[in-house]
């Protein structure tokens, strides 16, 4: 309960900044240094506090997968795209693909008993959403390089949770779910 609470208290700073327009004087590279940083910080957490780590391995592999299905953003990706408000190059790629993964997300979860019975479909899946996410925090920064201002939707709210709080969950979320296929493959092996 203490995690959900921590991630609550995160999750309202989060708001705050993106709120407060604090995000908006952010230049790139710095949303995904500050995504990067606040992954590096979840998985330092987990390796290193024993009772966080008991935690998260107790927690029902759905509900990790659950999260992506979050990734519909890609849907509202697309709405400010044709509002002009998101570059193509960004919105549309970025769009689909976060579609695409919270719907394959949905699919394994409405088909839980066979996934379980299969983790190679997981795995796949797996691997395909750390791609995407890797490519969207890459596109996103290629687009305000290029032209700060094109990505300014991402740097207030709402989507400006996404390099506070949500980006570096779904990361750090793919390197459990590896990691938890790891380990079962590892124990039947044995």
């Amino acid at each position: 309960m203490m995690y959900l609470l921590i991630g609550l208290v995160w999750f309202l700073i989060a708001i705050a900044l993106a709120a407060s327009g604090a995000l908006q004087h952010i230049r790139p590279p710095g949303p995904q240094i500050l995504i990067f940083a606040l992954t590096a910080v979840l998985l330092i957490a987990w390796r290193f506090n024993r009772p966080l780590r008991a935690w998260l391995d107790a927690l029902d592999l759905r509900a990790i997968v659950a999260l992506h299905l979050t990734r519909f953003v890609g849907a509202y990706f697309l709405f400010l795209y044709g509002k002009g408000e998101l570059p193509f190059g960004f919105a549309v790629p970025a769009g689909c693909g976060d579609i695409l993964v919270a719907t394959i997300a949905a699919v394994l979860l409405l088909n839980w008993p066979a996934v379980a019975r299969h983790r190679r479909w997981l795995g796949v899946w797996n691997v395909l959403g750390f791609v995407d996410i890797m490519m969207v925090v890459a596109e996103a920064a290629k687009q305000a390089l290029t032209d700060p201002t094109s990505m300014a939707a991402l740097l207030r709210l709402p989507l400006g949770l996404l390099p506070t709080f949500l980006v570096p969950l779904i990361i750090a979320s793919h390197f459990l779910i590896f990691l938890r296929l790891y380990q079962e493959s590892h124990r039947q092996e044995r």
